[in-house]
């Protein structure tokens, strides 16, 4: 079904309007004029009032729960898992959780908490989609230290129900009223209108949604490479879906990234008209990005850090001809910047996830990358 109806010869009619752009070449050039869209890149990406909260230790897993602050809004929780009894630096990874349209859950989604317990929402979402298992933790027990941070509008990150306008609050109970839903979803379905007046004020405020996000990653990022028990210049990154977007504007806007892994967040502009915008985040569109490059050119911009791109041949978010002709055109960025080895698309039969093989593969990847 096409979205945009009547007006889907608008798509063409923007085209023209757009005119022939020359190809986008990767480096400096392109990664600064990527900064200028997404905004928020003058702001030091420094963790302030740094400080740990609890530990705990499970199934073989040593874990902290750190906070930090930004410089706005509340505190940033994060978990930061390592395998128990380790000594020594070990490899850095920060493992970003997903959008899912589930708010009131961020670092939860893939890491375990103190006592174990998952809620139905989030065991839900990890059998759907992570192979049924807290893939931070799998990846704290390969040997590396991970941090999970909340991102912006996420879990302690979040938009309080009151603080929305009665508008969305009203939308949202009467939306879940309608579904037979509870208070959990009535929050849920408020929070993803929210969305997109957060994203209002970002424009007003001279930034985007996807900067904002971009930009708190990259505080985490510092944060991971401060610790003493992290080893080498640079650290990872890896995420799926909304977790992947954000590895890709991490990957394109921080140098302190030595290995990013995107999984489930790769495709052309193109062939997500006139049908798929509708499923994707406003950190997928950033306002601007698209007179500038396509999205494979933002993941491919720092060409020839090494990339890791997971596709899902049967991806309901995306087209296979999309994913296809990302994959090629990254290719073709790492081809132009000599290093046509440093990217690896990976493609995996089967719906929208990062299963077990595919956590395994990318596991294995991060610690070639990062050894």
């Amino acid at each position: 079904m096409e979205h945009l109806g009547a007006y889907t010869d608008l798509v063409h009619a923007a085209a023209r309007h757009q005119g022939e752009r020359p190809p986008v070449k990767p480096g400096p050039d392109l990664r600064n004029a990527i900064g200028d869209v997404l905004g928020f890149g003058a702001l030091p990406a420094v963790p302030a009032d740094v400080r740990t909260d609890r530990t705990w230790s499970r199934d073989g897993v040593a874990v902290e729960e750190v906070s930090w602050s930004v410089g706005y809004g509340p505190r940033t929780q994060a978990w930061v898992l390592r395998p128990g009894g380790a000594t020594g630096p070990l490899p850095g990874v920060v493992a970003l959780h997903s959008h899912d349209g589930v708010k009131a859950y961020g670092k939860e989604k893939i890491a375990d908490g103190p006592d174990g317990s998952v809620a139905e929402t989030v065991a839900r979402m990890r059998d759907q989609a992570y192979g049924g298992r807290a893939y931070a933790n799998a990846l704290a027990r390969e040997g590396f230290v991970v941090v999970v941070p909340d991102a912006f509008c996420w879990s302690s990150r979040r938009f309080p129900l009151e603080t929305m306008p009665e508008r969305i609050r009203l939308l949202g109970a009467q939306s879940a009223a309608a579904a037979g839903d509870g208070p959990e979803e009535a929050y849920e379905r408020s929070a993803r209108l929210h969305e997109d007046l957060v994203a209002k004020y970002c424009s007003v405020l001279g930034t985007t949604l996807a900067g904002v996000v971009a930009y708190e990653d990259r505080v985490a990022v510092a944060y991971l490479r401060s610790r003493p028990d992290v080893a080498g210049e640079s650290v990872g990154c890896v995420g799926l879906s909304g977790g992947g977007c954000r590895s890709a504007l991490l990957q394109a806007t921080c140098d302190d990234i030595g290995a990013a892994v995107v999984v489930g967040m790769m495709s052309t502009h193109a062939a997500l008209l006139d049908r798929l915008v509708d499923n994707h985040t406003w950190m997928f569109f950033p306002p601007g990005l698209a007179r500038l490059c396509d999205w494979p050119d933002l993941a491919a911009s720092r060409a020839p850090a090494p990339l890791l791109v997971q596709y899902d041949r049967d991806d309901q978010l995306f087209t296979l001809d999309g994913m296809k002709a990302a994959d090629a055109a990254i290719a073709e960025h790492y081809r132009q910047a000599c290093a046509p080895e440093a990217y690896v698309g990976e493609f995996y039969d089967g719906p929208h996830k990062f299963d077990v093989a595919m956590q395994e593969s990318a596991f294995a990847w991060l610690r070639a990358q990062l050894a």
